[in-house]
């Protein structure tokens, strides 16, 4: 992946919210703008998934999804692709000591 860009969302259908700007819906995926394919490698025309480049891909796996979301399923690959990619988030742990 060349771009160091924060993901951007793309996917399978959308919603356009009372400010009338677009907002993803059904299945999401981590996407990078430039490229033509999701984080998880999924062409974005072959499986017609939509752009959304002002919408952040910030989801994490402990997101509990109901039938009031809009987005219906969020993308294991992509979330497991895109962990580290969170701010400054850190290990649970830390080193002390580390041998020589």
């Amino acid at each position: 992946m060349g771009s160091s860009s924060a993901p951007a969302v793309a996917a399978s259908g959308e919603e356009v919210g009372p400010d009338g700007v677009r907002q993803p819906g059904g299945e999401v995926h981590a996407w990078l703008p430039g490229q033509n394919q999701t984080v998880c490698g999924l062409a974005l025309s072959r499986n017609r998934l939509r752009r959304f480049p002002h919408v952040r891909f910030d989801y994490s796996g402990t997101d509990v999804l109901t039938e009031a979301d809009a987005v219906g399923w969020i993308c294991p690959r992509c979330l497991a692709a895109t962990a580290g990619r969170r701010g400054k988030e850190k290990h649970g742990w830390v080193r002390h000591s580390p041998r020589p």
